[in-house]
């Protein structure tokens, strides 16, 4: 469903991602685990067109989109909640959730967005800025799943969630997969958090994927080594 061959980015003259490879299946939940400063919202920026790749190939679903614009790679198929959420904070939750919906949904909202979030629901009218840090990680990854993806991607999706919200994150997480087919690449730095949700697990290190292990194979150990500082 997702492919990543040989990808290579940075900022400037400086090389962050060097090389990268990465096959994700339909319905499979990857964790890209590391600290600070080793790649991971580099990665993201990459998938999605923000930053200009300097070699290799994206395909979701078998199409490249490795030089599309970021609008169309979401028509493509791929959304992203990024770090920090980025929601509109002077728009309503309503008017945050249909900015991600295609022209042809008129502004409708699906009614399972709302099933999975009860708690937009309720909020449909409250500026997005008046939400709580937990509330509005809910808004953004309701805003990218209106775009109806193939793909999620989230950039450390708990960083600054209390701990009772991250665990509900974590369950809707997986309904969302289970009940659209989703494909889902997260990067973090909670392993707990990961150890829930994830099917495979890879650390990323200077910009190289430096470990790579199933769930059932996973050393908790050595992730937490790479993840210490």
């Amino acid at each position: 469903m997702f492919q990543i061959s040989n990808l290579a980015s940075g900022y400037g003259q400086s090389q962050i991602l060097h090389d990268l490879n990465l096959n994700v299946e339909k319905r499979e939940i990857v964790a890209v685990m590391g600290r600070n400063g080793m790649g991971k919202t580099t990665l993201f920026k990459s998938l999605m067109g923000v930053l200009p790749q300097w070699g290799g190939q994206i395909s979701v679903d078998g199409r490249d989109i490795s030089k599309l614009e970021t609008h169309q790679r979401v028509e493509s198929g791929i959304a992203y909640v990024p770090q920090g959420r980025m929601i509109f904070p002077s728009m309503s939750v309503l008017e945050n959730i249909q900015t991600g919906l295609p022209a042809a949904a008129k502004g409708k909202v699906p009614e399972d967005l709302y099933a999975l979030f009860p708690v937009l629901f309720d909020m449909r009218s409250r500026k997005g800025g008046n939400l709580s840090g937990g509330q509005q990680q809910q808004l953004a990854i309701a805003r990218a799943l209106a775009t109806n993806p193939k793909v999620l991607l989230l950039d450390e999706p708990t960083e600054g969630i209390q701990p009772s919200i991250i665990k509900d994150i974590a369950r809707t997480l997986k309904e969302i997969r289970n009940l659209r087919d989703l494909t889902i690449v997260v990067s973090e730095q909670v392993l707990s958090f990961t150890l829930e949700i994830a099917d495979r697990f890879l650390v990323i290190e200077k910009g190289k994927f430096v470990v790579e292990e199933t769930r059932d194979r996973v050393d908790e150990a050595t992730i937490s080594r790479y993840l210490s500082v």
